[in-house]
């Protein structure tokens, strides 16, 4: 099962996380998620566990408690979904109709 973690402070890393989460099983990943730019945290994470007992049992425990000064987030992952980033630049298309024209504004 997948976790989201949020609310992290900038200092913990995935293996901070990794250890975290395998007092409540096994973990098969731990990630803190970070600017592709700055590498700095931008504050969540994932952790992944093979038992979804095991996964609920840490978000029962960890949601709402503090790691490093920080209360945190913790409940099943969402799947991810895909947004709708328009056309990247300002005025570059516009929104379209169900028949594929541009709106005029």
């Amino acid at each position: 099962m997948k976790i989201y973690v949020g609310n992290l402070a900038f200092t913990v890393s995935g293996e901070d996380l990794k250890r975290t989460f395998e007092a409540f099983g096994q973990v098969a990943s731990a990630d803190v998620i970070r600017d592709k730019y700055s590498n700095q945290s931008k504050g969540f994470g994932f952790v992944e566990m093979p038992s979804s007992s095991e996964a609920q049992a840490a978000i029962s425990a960890l949601n709402g408690k503090e790691l490093n000064g920080r209360t945190l987030t913790v409940n099943e992952a969402k799947p991810k979904t895909d947004r709708n980033r328009g056309g990247g630049f300002a005025g570059s298309g516009g929104r379209r109709d169900n028949r594929g024209r541009r709106d005029r504004y």
